[in-house]
């Protein structure tokens, strides 16, 4: 059988990004990659390639401003580079936020009045009989243990703290099973059900089962759901308010600069497609 030969398929090499004729070296742009995972490597790329093109914009526009910039440390000894310092400034200077007004952040606070719904707290203790469900004489012996305790607790309900210090397998013993506040979601679902047919001051009858053992449980008290009042949450409206402005005015931003510029290689938006309408 004649196998036909086959051709020799033109290689291309790796697609040239300039910004306003300054060439951004590929192994740049590869070593961005690292820093925008994707679904493809394509993607990865062109996320790479993107950020590379607005560092040199951003680089260009503060040197032509003539900005002079000291870097920076955190509380953690990291230290800015001076390109970085560059920038922050650069951004600083150039993108103004101002802060919203209450009549802004009373209208956030109207129209997503359920994001500032507090949960239902519960205040309750156990007693913890730890049980695997792999040993079958431990098991029926925990059980055991546990149902002697609420016979007991049927009797002697204010026992409770005490019982828990003595024979509670939960690190909370010391402190008489107490488990501070709680939204029902912190528990497991055993004994978020039955703590939701109880209440104040009582204590399950019978032992409650879950993958951690068995559990007595006292509710001392339920603190109902409840929205927070405006003026509770008014600073962490005002700072996510500012914190949204900010990121939409730095894109606009960058997105006139890459108007401005002449790039090749890649094709980026500019400011009319990221205009908030």
């Amino acid at each position: 059988m004649n196998v036909l030969p086959r051709q020799k398929q033109a290689s291309r090499g790796p697609t040239i990004v300039s910004v306003n004729g300054s060439v951004i070296p590929n192994s740049d742009i590869v070593r961005e990659i690292q820093y925008h995972p994707a679904a493809t490597p394509t993607e990865s790329w062109r996320l790479a390639a993107e950020a590379m093109v607005l560092r040199v914009l951003l680089l260009d526009e503060a040197r032509r401003e003539g900005i002079v910039a000291s870097p920076l440390a955190d509380d953690r000894g990291r230290r800015e580079t001076e390109d970085e310092a560059l920038i922050r400034v650069l951004l600083e200077q150039a993108v103004h936020i101002p802060s919203p007004t209450e009549a802004e952040l009373r209208r956030y606070y109207d129209a997503n009045v359920a994001k500032f719904r507090a949960a239902e707290l519960v205040e309750a203790r156990h007693i913890l009989v730890a049980a695997r469900a792999d040993d079958a004489a431990g098991y029926a012996a925990a059980q055991e243990r546990a149902e002697a305790l609420a016979e007991t607790l049927a009797t002697e309900p204010d026992r409770f703290a005490e019982l828990a210090r003595d024979y509670s397998d939960c690190a909370s013993s010391g402190e008489g099973g107490f488990l501070g506040q709680l939204t029902p979601r912190e528990t497991t679902p055993e004994f978020a059900a039955a703590i939701a047919g109880m209440n104040d001051g009582e204590t399950t009858r019978h032992p409650v089962k879950t993958r951690y053992g068995f559990h007595l449980i006292r509710l001392e008290r339920r603190i109902a759901a409840r929205t927070l009042p405006f003026e509770a949450v008014a600073g962490r409206i005002a700072e996510y308010l500012t914190e949204r402005a900010e990121r939409t005015a730095t894109a606009q931003y960058m997105a006139r600069l890459v108007e401005r510029a002449d790039i090749t290689g890649i094709t980026m938006a500019g400011a009319d497609s990221r205009r908030v309408h």
